[in-house]
């Protein structure tokens, strides 16, 4: 299996906030060593190989993860801690897993 997570950089050349975040909780977590590649996203730079994969895939945030299996299509990710239970099998906070997938789709809300 090999993981590439994609980060972003914004037109205006700085980071991506989420993806800073999300490297962060990849960090203190000790799951960097999961990931294989580290790709660029750079909208100033529509060849970056992050822009070039986001777009080779039809992937329109970041930060995301990219999960390859022998044999197998690629699979993309976009939720850290679904991509952290679903893939890295490891145990994740509920209400945090609901707080990122309420902040990726403000179009959601409570009922």
């Amino acid at each position: 299996m090999k993981i590439t997570l994609v980060k972003k950089i914004l037109s205006d050349g700085s980071p991506c906030k989420k993806c800073g975040d999300v490297l962060n909780k990849l960090e203190s977590n000790d799951q960097m060593k999961f990931i294989d590649e580290v790709l660029v996203a750079d909208e100033r730079d529509l060849e970056s190989p992050g822009m070039k994969l986001a777009a080779e895939l039809n992937v329109n945030r970041a930060p995301f993860f990219v999960v390859e299996r022998m044999g197998e299509a690629p699979e993309v990710h976009t939720v850290y801690f679904k991509f952290v239970k679903e893939v890295l099998d490891q145990k994740t906070n509920e209400k945090e897993e609901l707080k990122e997938i309420m902040n990726d789709n403000p179009d959601l809300d409570y009922i």
